[in-house]
């Protein structure tokens, strides 16, 4: 049968993983509504600063075979000093007919727009869900980690990709970890939970602390306020305040732990999709959730040193236990991040999947 290439098609994006991979692989989408509002250039910050984009599914006798999104991102060409496209949302059957059809129409859009290389996946950012998984691929996932086929990394090598980068996910069994840090000076330190009354505010230091801490990291570009709050969706919804903190310094931020429920088992109830027993899913959930996963925690350069991240992973994990959970997920730490991987030492935590980017020289 004849394959076709479409451009622009939300419904099939959204669809395409669903139809391309069996069940087994445990994929696990982001909600279609995020979906959505991710490929659209009036309410995603990433389009509306001008950054060009476009996305494709592969079709075959009815039955959506693939997906891809490809994009520039200027501010971080711009920061890094580099002339790359970005592929992300690479997800697709076992077919190399396929594969070949959407890394081609990701490799035409960077030529087009003069670039010198295409690298991903990145879902949409850096700070986003990233990587290609190329191990551990029987293990249960957490919310923000990327899932894909164990025939995915051959497929981007097929078509002339390189893997570096390498990244490994973390789970940490809550009811035995334990840090043996100290508390900070509560003279001069509090933890402020983010709760719903104050979301705003809390958000707000959190993102400021993010892109400190964060601004000598590879591949970094600080988020826009509205970037951030984009990214954050409805937090409100699932946010349990015992988990996440901003910790302040005689009432500066300088410390934030970003820690939610796992949803995947909610997302997977519901296949992604909001309808009339999402309020029963959701309630069941609520009521049963035994995971949850760290987002991302930061601490200011200007309080490096100090103790401060120890501090703060052993106020998450205590508000963890008294709170019945029973193990935490940790989105990718790089290979390259020797201070990260040594407290995932300390703390028993067991590596789950690991990771790599995938670069295509276009010169």
């Amino acid at each position: 049968m004849t394959l076709e290439l479409r451009e622009g098609d939300a419904t099939a994006f959204f669809e395409a993983p669903f139809q391309a991979y069996p069940p087994e692989i445990g994929y696990v989408s982001p909600l279609r509504s995020d979906i959505l509002r991710m490929l659209d250039p009036d309410k995603n910050p990433l389009w509306q600063v001008g950054n060009p984009f476009a996305y494709w599914t592969v079709h075959r006798g009815g039955r959506t075979l693939g997906r891809i999104v490809a994009h520039l991102h200027q501010a971080s060409n711009a920061r890094h000093g580099w002339q790359r496209a970005q592929f992300g949302f690479f997800d697709c059957a076992d077919d190399a007919e396929t594969g070949g059809a959407l890394l081609g129409a990701a490799e035409g859009f960077a030529r087009d727009h003069g670039q010198r290389e295409l690298v991903g996946n990145f879902n949409l950012t850096a700070m986003q869900q990233c990587g290609v998984m190329t191990g551990g691929f029987a293990q249960r996932a957490y919310t923000d980690m990327v899932v894909g086929a164990p025939y995915l990394p051959a497929l981007l090598e097929a078509n002339g990709f390189c893997r570096f980068f390498p990244m490994t996910t973390f789970e940490i069994d809550v009811t035995r970890a334990r840090i043996d840090a100290r508390p900070p000076d509560p003279a001069r330190f509090a933890f402020a939970p983010i709760a719903n009354r104050v979301l705003s505010k809390r958000m707000e230091e959190a993102r400021q602390v993010l892109n400190d801490g964060f601004s000598d990291n590879p591949m970094f570009v600080p988020l826009t306020e509205a970037e951030f709050q984009f990214q954050a969706g409805e937090m409100s919804a699932i946010l349990d305040p015992r988990l996440s903190s901003v910790l302040l310094d005689n009432g500066e931020p300088v410390g934030t732990i970003i820690c939610i429920p796992d949803l995947n088992g909610f997302l997977q109830a519901t296949k992604s999709r909001i309808g009339l027993l999402t309020p029963l899913h959701f309630l069941r959930y609520r009521l049963r959730r035994k995971r949850a996963v760290t987002i991302f925690y930061s601490v200011a350069r200007r309080a490096h040193g100090q103790g401060i991240m120890g501090a703060m992973l052993d106020r998450t994990l205590s508000a963890l236990r008294e709170a019945g959970y029973e193990s935490l997920g940790v989105t990718w730490i790089a290979d390259e991040n020797p201070a990260s991987l040594r407290q995932m030492e300390k703390l028993g935590a067991r590596p789950l999947h690991q990771l790599h980017l995938f670069r295509k020289d276009l010169a």
